[in-house]
């Protein structure tokens, strides 16, 4: 049965306006659902009748309900040939809109590209209007990029040879604010901004340049560019950040600043010199985004309790520590936040700063001239200062001035790198410090960890049951007894699932910590025997939570998935 036959059934229309209609298609070339439109006849109720005589089901949609990360599943060039769309992903089916749900070339090309995607597909007819729609979104990223290389390409034939070397450092140079190539880079910047990357990564390859972002600590490929814009846009990078272009043998860092979309972003930029060229690194610091509070980097209440005690403590040493990229910066700007900035003389060396605290003195370190964390430090001790943040202790000589200064009555925050909390102790004494100095001065070990946390509507129960059981039993094997009362194994835990709302199965991350405190009993194991398992045995006794035991109660709760669990 035809859609007519169904308008017809229905009494939407006469046989003899139909018969009208078609010969009028026929004649002009206008499609019969045009020409139905402007007889009266709605765009949904065609929309209704196709679907009841395709037996596909019919679905009105609005770009404005699909995410860009919905859109980047099909290549843009495969819907506008075979005018077909991503809508959503819900219970692990792909849903796709077809304008025509007859053309099996279609349907065989929509198999092809989601078999690659390891998904189901579930197919919906969807109107034209609807179509052109989501396809105006394609001006997203990979639109704006198309458009640019082909701009690019043409401004390449027109000029007769690339620009010399003297032309990019001309700051009025008319290639430079006017080539395609900025605005390239400008796309980039604009959609990882959007999309909440953290890092843009510009990587050649031998026959393309790959440009990925990472979201939530996890790299996606997001532009695959011809390989011949590489020295372009690398070009353009050093330009911004005021890197030697020449240069091309060293790895450089620089970085530069811009107003996105009303936000004041920062990128820090580091070049790398590879096989296939140079690549590129970009870090994100969005300063609008502002520093988080305890509760949001997702320290527990107790472990709240236990830091701010700390902070009111004349003077000590507060240390965290962590792999890179795991928000130590972020506690120890939280840390600061709290402090009395109007009572006390507050200052920081960072490398680099990253956000700006307001009534704390930030200065960043710059090596290649010598002023370095050590030589920061002995300055700042001249500064009349209160309390003292150093991004990092990394050799002995900063760990024993920022040591000396906790002992000479200031408050100290520093970060260097050990796998736990109980390690650092160890650490400390392995760089030269001696323990007599730690004892008295060591306020709170702290280790962190960030993980992804999972959206609540974009989750799916798994009974807890065989080896994924067993293994959590083995977990909790080792718990003390006070310990592991707190815990109760659920029937159940939670997994992520693609939506429409989160494509990945998972939004944000969030931090997971394991705090030592300052005892009578840890200053004697420190004079006496600094090892970690003796460290381990005081953590116990005080009833510490590790890292894995506090991703236990994660998982439990359901803020975490169990894949993210393993990989504490």
């Amino acid at each position: 049965m035809r859609f007519t036959d169904i308008l017809i059934k229905k009494n939407i229309v006469t046989p003899e306006t139909l018969a009208k209609i078609s010969a009028r298609s026929s004649e002009t070339g206008i499609p019969l659902e045009k020409l139905l439109q402007t007889e009266g006849v709605s765009e949904s109720v065609i929309l209704e009748a196709k679907g009841e005589a395709t037996g596909v089901p019919a679905k009105s949609v609005s770009k404005k309900e699909i995410p860009f990360d919905i859109l980047k599943q099909i290549p843009e060039e495969a819907i506008r040939h075979y005018k077909f769309a991503p809508l959503g992903v819900r219970d692990d089916v792909l849903e796709v809109g077809m304008v025509n749900p007859d053309d099996l070339e279609a349907r065989e090309a929509l198999q092809f590209i989601v078999s690659k995607l390891n998904l189901s597909f579930r197919i919906f007819l969807i109107n034209e209007s609807d179509f052109e729609s989501i396809l105006e979104e394609y001006k997203g990223l990979h639109g704006e990029v198309t458009k640019v290389l082909g701009e690019l390409e043409t401004a390449l034939i027109e000029t007769a040879k690339e620009p010399a070397l003297e032309d990019f450092l001309k700051p009025e140079t008319k290639f430079i604010e006017e080539a395609p190539v900025t605005k390239m880079v400008a796309v980039i910047l604009k959609h990882a901004t959007a999309g909440n990357a953290s890092d843009i990564h510009i990587e050649p390859l031998h026959d393309k340049l790959k440009v990925r972002f990472r979201v939530d600590g996890v790299l996606h490929t997001s532009l695959l560019l011809p390989i011949n814009v590489h020295e372009a846009i690398v070009s353009r990078i050093k330009i911004l950040t005021n890197m030697k272009l020449d240069e091309k043998r060293r790895p450089q860092d620089g970085r530069f600043g811009a107003r996105i979309e009303g936000k004041d972003i920062d990128f820090r930029v580091s070049t790398f010199p590879s096989f296939w060229g140079e690549k590129i690194a970009i870090r994100i610091l969005d300063k609008t985004k502002g520093v988080k509070t305890f509760e949001e980097i997702g320290l527990s209440e107790d472990q709240i309790k236990i830091i701010r005690e700390a902070l009111k403590r004349p003077y000590g040493l507060i240390l965290l520590t962590g792999p890179t990229g795991s928000g130590k910066t972020t506690t120890l700007y939280a840390m600061l936040q709290e402090l009395d900035k109007e009572k006390n003389n507050i200052i920081s060396l960072e490398d680099p700063v990253e956000y700006n605290i307001e009534g704390i003195n930030q200065s960043q370190v710059k090596p290649e001239i010598g002023y370095d964390f050590a030589n920061g430090l002995r300055s700042i001790l001249r500064q009349d200062p209160d309390m003292i943040m150093v991004g990092e202790i990394r050799d002995k000589e900063t760990a024993a001035l920022a040591i000396q200064a906790a002992l000479t009555g200031h408050l100290v925050f520093s970060t260097l790198h050990t796998n736990n909390a109980a390690g650092i102790i160890p650490r400390l004494v392995d760089m030269g410090v001696d323990p007599f100095l730690i004892a008295p001065t060591l306020l709170l070990a702290i280790a962190q960890r960030l993980v992804r946390t999972l959206c609540p509507d974009s989750r799916k129960e798994i009974p807890l049951t065989g080896a994924v059981k067993e293994r959590i039993e083995k977990e909790m094997m080792d718990m003390p007894p006070e310990i592991k009362k707190n815990f109760k194994i659920p029937d159940k835990i939670y997994q992520g699932i693609p939506s429409a709302v989160c494509p990945q199965g998972a939004k944000g991350r969030t931090g997971i910590f394991e705090i030592l405190r300052k005892t009578p009993e840890l200053e004697n194991i420190i004079l006496t025997n600094p090892a970690e398992p003796e460290i381990m045995k005081e953590a116990r006794r005080q009833n510490m939570f590790t890292i894995r035991e506090e991703g236990l109660v994660r998982l439990f709760n359901g803020a975490i998935g169990f894949e993210e669990f393993t990989k504490l």
